[in-house]
């Protein structure tokens, strides 16, 4: 499966988890199941906020992948200046200096 799709796939199923959460919400606060069914509604309930929050889960997959993505052209800016700051030489003005000196010297 390629990042795209996956990516489409977990906003759907995101969105179907949200939906369920409120859609329990809605049945417990708005239509007050709970005093018309009794039992069976309370069941009805919670199963609608517990599949919701089930499915609300890859949320946080979903932003990890999307932060790991944003970190790795960061990572390697990281990484390419440590690797130019090790190839570069640490006190440039000394190398001149050294040169002057030993050209003096000659």
């Amino acid at each position: 499966m390629r990042d795209q799709s996956l990516i489409r796939t977990l906003k759907i199923v995101m969105l179907c988890g949200l939906a369920l959460l409120l859609l329990g919400h809605y049945l417990w606060s708005g239509l007050q199941l709970q005093q018309t069914m009794g039992v069976p509604g309370i069941i009805l309930i919670g199963l609608c906020c517990a599949l919701g929050l089930i499915l609300s889960l890859p949320t946080k997959i979903y932003l990890t992948i999307l932060l790991m993505q944003r970190e790795q052209p960061m990572a390697a800016d990281a990484a390419q200046a440590t690797t130019d700051a090790a190839i570069s030489p640490a006190h440039p003005q000394q190398s001149e200096t050294t040169s002057a000196a030993d050209k003096a010297k000659s």
